[in-house]
C-alpha cells in the first residue's frame, strides 16, 4: 500500500518536485529506489555496470544537494535521465568514440528524448543564448572556442595570438557574467551539459 503511495507522488511530478524542494528524505528515498534500476539500465548502455553505478550515484547526489534550485516545470524523469546520459558521455574519452555511442543511444531512446518534456530544455537555451549576448564580443568569442570546439586555454591562446592568461581571464569574465544571469537555473544548466563551469 505504501509502495503504490509513493509511486503515485512520483507520478504528480510538481509535488514530488515541491516535497524534495522541502527537503522531504522520504519523498528523496522513493524518488532513489524508483528510478535507481532503470537510470542504471540506461548508464549501462554507455558504461561498465561498475561506471553506470557511479554515475547514477552522483545524480542522485547532485538532485539532493541541489533540491532546492529544482524547478518544478521541469519533468524529474528527464532531468534525471538527461544528467545521466551527460555525465556518462563525459567518461567516454575520445570524440569518436562519444559520438558513436551518442547517435546510437540517440537512436535507440529517441522516442523518449524527443518528449515535450524537452521543450523546457530548449526555453532555458534560450535564457542561454540571452545572458551571452551581454558579454563583449571579445570575451564571448573566446569562451565559444572553448566550450563548443573544446579547445584548450592553450590552443585558444596560439590561434588568437594571445596569452594563455588573457585567455583564461576572458573565459573567468564570461562564467561569472552567466553566474550572475542564470543564477536560479544554473544547477540545472550545468547537468543539462549547457554550461560548463
Amino acid at each position: 500500500m505504501e509502495e503504490n503511495s509513493q509511486l503515485k507522488d512520483i507520478s504528480d511530478n510538481r509535488k514530488i518536485v515541491e516535497m524534495l524542494r522541502n527537503s522531504d528524505e522520504e519523498s528523496f528515498d522513493a524518488v532513489y529506489r524508483y528510478y535507481f534500476q532503470k537510470l542504471f539500465a540506461f548508464a549501462c548502455q554507455y558504461l561498465s555496470r561498475d561506471e553506470a553505478e557511479e554515475v547514477v550515484q552522483e545524480t542522485m547526489v547532485w538532485l539532493w544537494e541541489n533540491r532546492d534550485k529544482l524547478i518544478a516545470e521541469l519533468n524529474l524523469k528527464t532531468l534525471l535521465f538527461t544528467i545521466v546520459k551527460n555525465k556518462s558521455l563525459n567518461k567516454i574519452s575520445h570524440q569518436k568514440v562519444k559520438q558513436k555511442v551518442h547517435q546510437e543511444i540517440v537512436e535507440k531512446f529517441d522516442e523518449q528524448f524527443s518528449s515535450p518534456d524537452f521543450y523546457l530544455e530548449t526555453e532555458l537555451f534560450e535564457l542561454y543564448q540571452e545572458a551571452l549576448k551581454k558579454v563583449p564580443e571579445e570575451f564571448r568569442k573566446t569562451y565559444e572556442m572553448h566550450r563548443n570546439g573544446n579547445l584548450t586555454h592553450k590552443e585558444i591562446a596560439e590561434k588568437l595570438n594571445v596569452s594563455p592568461q588573457l585567455v583564461n581571464y576572458h573565459i573567468g569574465q564570461v562564467l561569472k557574467i552567466l553566474r550572475a544571469e542564470l543564477k536560479d537555473y544554473l544547477p540545472i544548466m550545468v547537468a543539462l551539459g549547457m554550461i560548463k563551469l
